[in-house]
């Protein structure tokens, strides 16, 4: 039962990243315990040039049969040399190795919703006006060996 004293609201504009973390975490529990799916894991892969500064990489996580990429950057003078499409490469296909049938992600029109459709993905949804004067894309994509 709730505490019967007020609650005091805060907003943050700096939240401390543990904060943060900690609410991510009681989120991913209680979507484990409704669905009963066990097996998250997260996908980290980088690139480092000699100096073994970051040149690009991608972060991504699997649950439930789905591959879902959060990230992915390429730094600029790396690009259009092909490294997006390798990484986008591997994180499907170690997805593939986990099992996963689905890959998912989000992009906005000043990023790269292009690249991703010639990578095969297709576009499930747009929100217009995110942010203002731009747009939000939501791709998919049916893995397969």
């Amino acid at each position: 039962m709730p505490e019967s004293r007020p609650l005091d609201f805060n907003i943050d504009v700096n939240p401390d990243a543990r904060e943060v973390e900690s609410l991510s975490d009681h989120i991913d529990t209680f979507n484990v315990e409704e669905t009963r799916i066990y097996d998250f894991k997260e996908l980290a892969i980088s690139l480092r040039d000699s100096t073994k500064q970051l040149v690009a990489g991608i972060y991504a996580f699997t649950w439930g049969g789905c591959l879902d990429i959060r990230s992915l950057w390429v730094r600029e003078d790396h690009r259009r040399a092909g490294i997006g499409s390798k990484l986008m490469h591997a994180a499907e296909q170690e997805a593939l190795h986990r099992g996963c049938r689905i890959a998912t992600l989000e992009t906005h029109s000043f990023q790269a919703p292009g690249f991703y459709e010639k990578l095969g993905y297709e576009e499930i949804g747009v929100l217009d006006g995110y942010p203002i004067g731009h747009k939000k894309h939501y791709l998919k994509k049916v893995l397969s060996t």
